[in-house]
């Protein structure tokens, strides 16, 4: 099956390798034919088949088509031809009104000339009784392949014209069919004309070998038999011309090289053809003002660059760098900005767009033992303290906020617990300011939560004048003055391109029966 269709079936030394069908697909006389591999089928009752036997089975009794028995005259399949013989009579019934052909494979391994006479008969009463062909092939040295195919297709398409033939709708269309058969005009027996050029590029190789079959070249094929390696060699000695495939393949296959389009220009001169075009801007030629030893001067100008800080690099070799600090210092300040480079080359990494977004209630997480995330304690710790700053209060805060239930429980033990940090941060600020401007400030800092605690309630926090483009909170006030003023010419619409004028008095809504009560509408 692989051997003549697009199909890859598995091929493996051992039996039952096939566990279902395998379809492929083949072209033979302008048609497109379909190939099923079946499982292999063991010779006993049909009770005792399995399910994978059972599909062969069905598909031998369903399908209308041509059945290719294989027999192995070798025995390396571990059976027996005696066994192979007895299991086609076993399945003979299902062959009936079919296409049959027995093949005799592996005739590389075991030649049928020289097949033992008794198996030999065995397999040719088998063929008589059945009334069907026997034929010969070998998948390793392709012998009979291409015959064994013809003889299916034939065979199958012999059956169904004779049944199209043998239907009654055929009569329908034979009647609009015409068959002539041309009579010879005169006893003149007129030959093929083949031109002298013709024949002359044939004896010389250009077109063709002398047998009229042309070389062809086998690069980026699949190899086959009679391919000895993967060079071409056989093209070498031929006059060949070398089509656009054989070029892309010596050139990088395909994606890589791509055909030289002036190669079809049709010039006056044909060596004009792979000239450089010229570029015309404004009616003259940029080539007029381009000087043609502008790349070597460059070249000779970055040569004296690279001498001038070379001299300059070895006079500071033997100057005292004008610095005050002292080696720990100088090594404490080269630390800073190797970790500041780290520190830009992971934050540049990071504002990369390519790569998945981790949602932001799973951030931080810890992924396995191995990476404990950044919202562990320890982490956390260990990072602040490389900042400076002492992380053990706000570590406390978040084991309260885990302890803590969800709902309005978990919000007002917040909110507690917020204002317990805070005034613990005034107790420690009363040592600084007095008795007066302490209360102050604790007054004006529970205004500020109150306020704080009525705007989260709203439908959107403000911000600060700054953030929205304005200087100031008059500004703010201004403009919501004139927005709302400007919201009053479309009231009602669907936005300030809302230019429609409804009808007030519908008639369909104020006419009709009407209950007693406040209903204004059917």
């Amino acid at each position: 099956m692989n051997k003549i269709t697009r199909g890859n079936v598995d091929v493996q030394p051992y039996a039952f390798t096939t566990k279902s069908l395998f379809v492929g697909h083949c072209d033979y006389k302008y048609l497109r034919w379909q190939v099923i591999d079946t499982p292999g089928i063991l010779d006993h009752a049909l009770e005792e088949r399995n399910t994978i036997e059972m599909q062969a089975i069905i598909a031998l009794a369903h399908l209308q088509c041509s059945v290719l028995y294989f027999c192995d005259p070798s025995e390396q399949c571990g059976y027996t031809v005696d066994q192979q013989c007895s299991l086609f009579r076993s399945i003979k019934p299902l062959f009936a009104n079919k296409q049959l052909i027995v093949v005799v494979n592996k005739v590389d391994q075991q030649p049928w000339d020289t097949l033992a006479t008794a198996k030999k008969e065995m397999i040719e009463e088998m063929v008589k009784d059945a009334n069907c062909s026997l034929m010969t092939m070998s998948n390793i040295s392709e012998h009979g392949i291409s015959e064994v195919k013809a003889a299916a297709c034939e065979k199958l398409l012999a059956t169904r014209v004779d049944a199209r033939v043998s239907g009654n709708k055929v009569e329908g269309v034979m009647n609009r069919l015409q068959v002539f058969h041309p009579a010879p005009r005169d006893s003149v027996k007129r030959d093929a004309c083949i031109p002298e050029s013709v024949k002359e590029a044939i004896a010389e190789g250009k077109i063709g070998s002398a047998d009229h079959k042309p070389k062809r070249s086998r690069i980026g094929y699949a190899q086959i038999v009679d391919d000895v390696d993967g060079n071409d060699d056989s093209m070498e000695d031929a006059a060949y011309r070398k089509t656009a495939r054989d070029l892309m393949w010596e050139n990088g296959g395909p994606g890589v090289w791509a055909p030289d389009y002036r190669e079809q220009y049709d010039l006056k001169d044909t060596e004009w053809k792979f000239d450089a075009i010229p570029e015309i801007m404004d009616g003259k030629n940029i080539a007029d003002y381009v000087d043609p030893e502008i790349e070597k001067k460059l070249v000779d100008l970055e040569l004296e660059e690279e001498q001038l800080l070379e001299e300059i690099a070895a006079q500071q070799m033997g100057e005292d760098a004008d610095s005050d600090l002292d080696s720990e210092e100088e090594a404490a300040v080269e630390a800073i900005r190797d970790r500041k480079a780290v520190i830009k080359k992971i934050a540049l990494a990071n504002k990369s767009e390519n790569k998945p977004v981790v949602p932001r209630t799973i951030r931080g997480r810890a992924k396995d033992k191995h990476d404990p995330g950044a919202r562990n304690k320890d982490v956390i710790k260990s990072t602040m303290d490389k900042l400076g700053v002492d992380a053990s209060r706000f570590i406390e805060r978040g084991r309260a906020l885990d302890r803590q239930s969800n709902g309005r429980k978990r919000e007002r033990s917040r909110a507690r617990m917020e204002i317990e940090m805070e005034d613990s941060d005034e107790e420690m600020n009363e040592v600084a300011v007095s008795k007066t401007q302490a209360k102050k400030q604790k007054r004006s800092k529970s205004e500020a939560r109150k306020r704080e605690e009525s705007i989260s309630r709203g439908h959107s926090r403000p911000r600060d004048p700054s953030k929205i483009g304005l200087h100031s909170d008059e500004a703010i006030k201004a403009a919501r003055k004139l927005e709302k003023r400007g919201r009053k010419l479309w009231e009602g619409g669907a936005g300030e391109g809302d230019n429609r004028k409804a009808v007030h008095l519908v008639k369909w809504m104020n006419t009709g029966k009407k209950r007693n009560g406040t209903h204004y509408a059917r």
